[in-house]
């Protein structure tokens, strides 16, 4: 309907594009002031009128045409008012004639790259490597939905000097046996005993570097330690995952690229970008406004940026991105911006489509939770927490609730999820046990509350044939919800353009909100059967918007609560 009006203002404005029409058409914030709303503003340098009187010399040439009731002028804006019934039957044709409602076929042949989670190993999944996890995960189902070819990388932190000091305090103070009974947590626990120690004798530190040296020349017991260290953690990792759903196509952490990494070192040298300084080799930023990017230290070892760069290289050659996004805390904010540079002067110019998508802190109300130990909080402890919390409310709201631990495990980790993507990804997340799992509120569980009413509706109906009178959808609460529903392809392609999750997160809540307001105000299982389906059909789409949209959140949607 909108491009309907786009397309009507183009008959008659030769100054602006159709493109520049949609830019600027609006949504009036009353329905009273039209469906549609055009300001005349940007038009008045052109005419040299008044905005009021071009919008009132537009009105009087625009014949009115048969999607349209009548066009208003207010103030410096032209008013369109949908014909309601033209509306509705368009909202729901182009809903049942869709394959993929909200989607598009826009990024067909392309292929995008989402780096994100990227645990370290031998360090326990807390709670942000969370954000980096739901964040990857909901952006790597946007794109998706609009056809791309998403390759979804965890790039584990499996590499660096941190093992020679984890192999250290193994041989020292660990055992095997110990490892393989308690995992992670017992790793966590020798490290933070080396660095007790190394405080009081610094050599620690130099075998820990003489190990991970010898790691990065190939000796055998010290990989082997390593690849066994490694396993332990995938397996922990993979625990998570499973909880939330979530798969990856690639586990190449930092590891992955120690074979290919000496040829872009040489190739960075061939290029004249290497300085060396101190001992270590850098490239020189100056004129970008930046420190140095260090590419190796002094005893030759590789560091972050050299990694980076070198799978940088690899994905493009190997996937042939149109985009490749690393979801990271805003504090690598800098680092990214070096070594994006790097790609740039090594002659690349395809470092434009290397897309730092950065995100806030996680913090906590009313302090830690109950975890483990210390102030860490671990992901698999919030998750069960939330999952706990959702089976005593269902203990004692509804008892009798079929498949309850299914429906705990949805909603508790569903809460979880949508609290994370409520807002945008840049602001800090804060862990609000009353908020977050508010079955009344704008949050997770309300959001499922509200499919899981739109099914039970239809479970009574039975089967709903396709029988729908439109005239009897053009009262305000119909209208209301059909306006949200005609908004989900927008709100796709806003998410995606932005890398934005929580726009999604919004709009499942409007929708929601529109629903249980057109579910109040609209008696649907009534004895008038064109009524009732034709309402039937509205509560059916409405119910599979809001578990498209919750699952491009990574949403599960119980069917009965």
């Amino acid at each position: 309907m909108k491009q309907k009006v786009i397309n009507l203002l183009s008959q008659y404005i030769n100054e602006l594009t159709p493109q520049e029409i949609d830019s600027i058409i609006e949504i009036p914030p009353k329905s009273e002031m039209g469906d549609f709303a055009f300001p005349c503003f940007r038009l008045a340098k052109t005419f040299r009128k008044a905005p009021p009187l071009i919008a009132q010399e537009l009105k009087e040439r625009i014949q009115t045409p048969d999607f349209l009731n009548r066009i208003e002028v207010q103030g410096g804006y032209l008013n369109f008012f949908v014909d309601k019934s033209s509306f509705a039957k368009q909202i729901v044709d182009n809903y049942f004639n869709s394959a993929n409602y909200g989607g598009s076929n826009e990024g067909d042949g392309k292929t995008i790259c989402i780096d994100y989670s990227s645990p370290n190993v031998a360090k326990n999944f807390h709670v942000g490597h969370l954000r980096t996890t739901i964040i990857g995960n909901s952006l790597y189902k946007i794109f998706a939905k609009l056809g791309y070819h998403v390759v979804r990388i965890n790039h584990l932190g499996d590499w660096g000097t941190q093992f020679g000091k984890l192999i250290v305090a193994y041989k020292k103070w660990g055992s095997k046996e110990a490892v393989e009974k308690n995992g992670i947590s017992e790793l966590m626990s020798i490290y933070v005993k080396f660095h007790e120690e190394a405080e009081k004798d610094d050599t620690l530190n130099d075998e820990a570097r003489a190990w991970f040296t010898k790691m990065e020349h190939g000796d055998e017991e010290a990989l082997s330690i390593w690849k066994w260290f490694r396993e332990i953690s995938l397996k922990e990792f993979l625990r998570v995952y499973d909880m939330l759903h979530i798969e990856f196509d690639s586990y190449a952490g930092e590891s992955f690229y120690n074979d290919i990494m000496a040829a872009v070192i040489e190739e960075l040298k061939e290029k004249n970008l290497i300085t060396v300084s101190d001992g270590a080799q850098i490239v020189n930023l100056d004129e970008y406004n930046m420190p140095p990017c260090l590419i190796t230290k002094k005893d030759g070892s590789s560091l972050y940026a050299t990694r980076d760069i070198t799978a940088a290289l690899y994905r493009k050659n190997t996937y042939n991105f149109s985009k490749c996004l690393y979801v990271t805390g805003l504090e690598q904010k800098l680092h990214f911006a070096q070594w994006f540079t790097v790609i740039g002067m090594m002659g690349y110019d395809w470092n434009k489509d290397l897309v730092h998508v950065p995100y806030g802190l996680v913090s906590l109300k009313g302090g830690k939770l109950s975890t483990r130990k210390g102030n860490i909080i671990y992901a698999e402890d919030i998750l069960k927490e939330s999952i706990q919390k959702i089976r005593n409310i269902i203990s004692e709201k509804n008892p009798d609730l079929p498949d309850k631990e299914t429906v705990a495990q949805q909603v508790g980790i569903g809460a979880i999820i949508f609290n994370d993507l409520y807002n945008q990804r840049i602001k800090d997340v804060v862990f609000d046990w009353d908020k977050i799992l508010n079955f009344d509120g704008e949050t997770g569980p309300y959001v499922q509350y509200t499919y899981a009413r739109a099914a039970s509706v239809l479970r009574k109906i039975g089967d709903i044939p396709k029988v729908i009178d439109y005239k009897l959808l053009t009262d305000e609460a119909s209208i209301a919800l059909l306006k949200e529903i005609s908004r989900y392809a927008d709100v796709v392609k806003d998410a995606a353009e932005k890398y934005e999750p929580f726009i999604i997160s919004r709009y499942a809540i409007a929708v929601a909100q529109a629903f249980n307001k057109f579910y109040h105000d609209c008696q649907i299982n009534v004895d008038d059967e064109t009524l009732k389906y034709t309402r039937a059909n509205i509560v059916y789409i409405t119910k599979e918007i809001l578990k498209d949209a919750l699952s491009l959140l990574g949403i599960s949607c119980p069917e009965q609560m």
